[in-house]
């Protein structure tokens, strides 16, 4: 064989062999996406680690700040799960949120007794458990977080037995007590993946009142100095506390878009649509939880979009129906798209009606009033601040038949098995009980299962 053809034989053999390198890693890739889009959720009161990260309390945390949710590793904590000291990371992922030390990060004050910790699900898989982890009363807190930093009897555990929750979640706990700064592990074990969700919130035991009852002033004047086509700017007064405000709570209409600290006074407000009027309010808060009365509240109107932005975002992917639809409701969900500048919102239609715009940061959405035994077809489109709108993403899907659900309502005895109506959504009874008002099926998951 000549020089020129073996040189030739063995510049195909390295093509070859970096061909199926690219295709291992794109398989894997593609393996490890399927695995993290399973199912999501994060601890957002008391504020998890990344949900601070998300609101801006923690800083420099890295990607985490855009999916708080995602923080999913193999289940069977202690005898599994993330390795030490990649703990508060959930193996690695997020691989910031494991540095540790006793000033790194924003703590949430908190007593010892029984407290409440809510979950934010954006997918509420069949659930296994939830249980909860204390650092011991020795911890170093200056050391990486490891199995040998937690009390691993977890002070908390509520055996969910395969049913799936409402999309806002709580335990109530018995915390244990503890002095100064501390961590507790939250983590929700999935049912029908091998996987759980690791949330590490940071809490602080010295600076907790829970005989501080007095909520913080009002903050004052607030105003918007500037806007653009796609943000808002905000700043306000400071509010007084008869102990000390801890921070500021941003609401744009009735929700709850950011948490700043009480020293910060202002705010801006991205992602938002050009042309379009916003309305704003802030409340402050104490260490204690107490909630101050609103601000004045403002309405701005972003400007309209000058550029010459004609760039349409990227279509959302992977556009699917999570679960099995009931009677009269459906769950979507998707993948993020991608802008040249900014996605702003998505666009729900059934068919070519519009039911909903959700924020850029959402990637499901819950359709319900929807008829029994029918076939649907959904388009997801994504939009930016100039107003280019992406190109659909389309599923169709058929909604479970008729049930003999009835509509649900206070000072009723329910036997279990009894299925009932409320809000467009089917639920079975769990245990026998004599409903009030606020016992609604979705407040109350021990009582009800979402069908």
């Amino acid at each position: 064989m000549t020089t020129k053809a073996i040189r030739s034989s063995r510049s195909t053999v390295k093509q070859f062999v970096m061909y199926m390198g690219i295709l291992l890693v794109a398989a894997v890739a593609c393996t490890l996406f399927a695995q993290q889009i399973s199912a999501h959720g994060y601890v957002e009161g008391p504020a998890s680690r990344a949900a601070l990260c998300k609101s801006g309390q923690n800083t420099n945390c890295g990607p985490i700040i855009y999916e708080p949710q995602s923080l999913e590793a193999a289940k069977g904590f202690p005898n599994a799960g993330p390795a030490d000291g990649q703990i508060a990371s959930a193996n690695g992922a997020f691989p910031t949120l494991d540095e540790q030390s006793a000033t790194r990060w924003s703590k949430v004050n908190i007593t010892a007794g029984q407290r409440t910790f809510t979950w934010k699900l954006t997918a509420a898989h069949a659930t296994a458990s939830w249980k909860y982890y204390i650092t011991k009363t020795n911890w170093n807190s200056n050391a990486a977080l490891t199995r040998n930093s937690f009390d691993l009897t977890p002070f908390c555990s509520v055996n969910y037995g395969g049913a799936q929750p409402p999309f806002s979640y709580s335990n109530s706990c018995n915390v244990p007590a503890r002095t100064g700064y501390h961590v507790i592990l939250a983590v929700w074990e999935v049912a029908d993946t091998p996987n759980a969700f690791y949330n590490v919130i940071d809490v602080n035991f010295s600076g907790s009142n829970p005989s501080d009852t007095q909520a913080p002033t009002a903050p004052s004047s607030l105003t918007s100095p500037s806007k653009t086509a796609t943000s808002v700017s905000l700043s306000w007064g400071a509010s007084t506390d008869n102990v000390g405000v801890t921070g500021y709570r941003i609401y744009r209409g009735s929700t709850l878009v950011a948490t700043v600290t009480g020293t910060t006074l202002s705010y801006n407000n991205v992602a938002l649509t050009s042309n379009t009027t916003y309305t704003y309010s802030i409340k402050a808060i104490d260490s204690a939880g107490n909630e101050s009365g609103s601000s004045n509240s403002i309405s701005v109107t972003t400007s309209p979009f000058t550029g010459n932005d004609t760039q349409a975002p990227t279509a959302p992917g992977a556009l699917h129906v999570m679960g099995t639809p009931t009677s009269t409701s459906l769950q979507l969900m998707w993948n993020a798209s991608t802008d040249n500048v900014a996605v702003t919102g998505y666009r729900v239609y059934r068919g070519t009606t519009l039911v909903a715009t959700v924020a850029a940061n959402a990637t499901s959405y819950t359709v319900t009033g929807l008829t029994a035994s029918t076939s649907y077809t959904f388009n997801v489109h994504a939009i930016d601040g100039a107003g280019n709108q992406s190109a659909a993403s389309t599923v169709s899907a058929t909604t479970a038949g008729t049930t003999s659900a009835i509509p649900w309502a206070a000072n009723v005895s329910y036997a279990p098995g009894t299925l009932v109506s409320y809000n467009g959504l089917v639920y079975e009874c769990r245990q026998s009980h004599t409903s009030v008002v606020g016992w609604e099926p979705p407040n109350v998951a021990s009582l009800w299962l979402l069908k």
